[in-house]
């Protein structure tokens, strides 16, 4: 019961590390108008975020594998959540580029610290289920952000959005100074005293595992950063809608595709040593022709766009509880903290701090030819539509390279299986 009520909290804490990580998503639209942004500086804000959380991850990697990580959890959570709070007072781009900086290097003890102590409190038969349990504070946090924040910029503006995304916190400290961490190789998990981190680059897998990372994250960030903003300009719907209808694509999608993910990655790890991340490679296959389906509704058809991006999300959000499982496998218990952190690195580094700025800049670009070929010297609101639009068709391109990864790192599971 303590290990399932400890779940509870840590997967409560990722819900608000993503919660607080998407908030800019949600008021995308109003925050670019404010400081007449462009898409490319939109886009800026989630790549700054995203390179500060990588390389912040590699210390706090090594930290919660040598130190307390209730105490590194609850300083993270602190200084996180403060920073947002402050974000919602920025009178500049760069005050509030300064603070998001900030806020990512709170948020880079989440992964390592977490997913290292679930590691210890549950068997490898029951890890999968429990990973996805964790993870599903992926998609409630990105939905419900969303939800949230969409109708309060709406109704209050954009700095009440932020300062509010903070209040959670309130209440999480308190139950997670309450828990109490398992020993390191608990749960019959392998461990090695005196391992040195550079071990893990002698792992094939791993090396699959963090590839596939920098793909299903360039892809999920470059989602979270521009979908309700793709809705708006496109599709016609409001802030609020738009909001409220992203958090519910990738509530539904996410939770659903999450547990199920976790439940059957369960079950076919007795059965195949690969059986996880053949399931992550068939589920991201599957998420090819629904996220190309979703992008290529037309003008007005928000309602058709947003289901099937549902889908997409939901087979995309599997990945976690499938892939973070497999990890805390293949890797001994006393360099768990620092096989996340490496592979929170570089996928990060060579994936999800592209996703916004790549996408935002092919955006433009998109817009200003668009706008170019009519005539006109510079993009209109319409031309911008179109433009990312047209940029995003890039997700279901990079949705087939990602089944590809994962099976390739399925086959290498089976040959070391072969070799053992």
């Amino acid at each position: 019961m303590n290990s399932r009520r400890t779940l509870a909290v840590l997967t409560a804490i990722n819900l608000l590390n993503i919660y607080d990580r998407v908030v800019l998503g949600a008021i995308t639209e109003p925050l670019r108008k404010e400081f007449h942004l462009s898409d490319t500086q939109v886009g800026l804000l989630g790549t700054g975020f995203t390179l500060v959380y990588a390389l912040a991850g590699l210390p706090m990697g090594r930290l919660a594998d040598t130190w307390s990580r209730k105490y590194l959890l609850s300083a993270g959570i602190s200084v996180w959540t403060a920073l947002t709070a402050a974000s919602g007072w920025a009178m500049s781009y760069s005050a509030l580029l300064l603070t998001r900086l900030g806020v990512a290097v709170g948020e880079a003890v989440c992964g390592p610290a977490a997913t290292s102590w679930i590691g210890d409190l549950f068997p490898r038969d029951r890890r999968a289920r429990a990973m996805a349990v964790f993870m599903l504070g992926v998609p409630l946090g990105n939905a419900l952000s969303f939800l949230i924040n969409g109708p309060i910029t709406q109704a209050w503006g954009w700095r009440i959005a932020l300062t509010s995304a903070a209040l959670p916190a309130i209440l999480l400290l308190p139950l997670l100074t309450r828990e109490v961490e398992p020993q390191r190789g608990a749960a019959g998990s392998l461990a090695s005293p005196g391992a040195f981190p550079w071990q893990l680059l002698r792992i094939p897998t791993l090396w699959w595992i963090i590839a596939s990372g920098a793909i299903v994250n360039f892809i999920l960030y470059a989602l979270s950063a521009f979908q309700a903003a793709f809705l708006t300009r496109f599709h016609g719907l409001s802030v609020a809608q738009a909001g409220a209808g992203t958090g519910i694509a990738f509530g539904a999608g996410g939770v659903i595709a999450g547990l199920c993910g976790g439940y059957l990655g369960d079950r076919m790890i007795r059965r195949r040593v690969d059986g996880r991340m053949l399931l992550a490679a068939t589920a991201a296959l599957m998420a090819v022709p629904t996220s190309l389906v979703a992008i290529a509704q037309p003008a007005g058809a928000g309602l058709w766009a947003l289901v099937w991006l549902a889908v997409s999300y939901g087979l995309l959000s599997a990945y976690y509880g499938l892939v973070y499982a497999t990890i805390q496998d293949i890797v001994t218990a006393d360099l768990r903290g620092t096989a996340m952190a490496v592979y929170f690195l570089a996928m990060y580094l060579c994936g999800a701090s592209f996703g916004p700025l790549i996408t935002g800049n092919l955006s433009d670009r998109l817009a200003e030819r668009a706008a170019a070929a009519a005539g006109l010297a510079a993009a209109t609101e319409a031309f911008r539509a179109i433009g990312l639009r047209q940029a995003m068709f890039v997700i279901p391109v990079l949705t087939g390279a990602l089944a590809l990864v994962l099976y390739a790192g399925a086959v290498t599971l089976r040959r070391r299986s072969w070799h053992n």
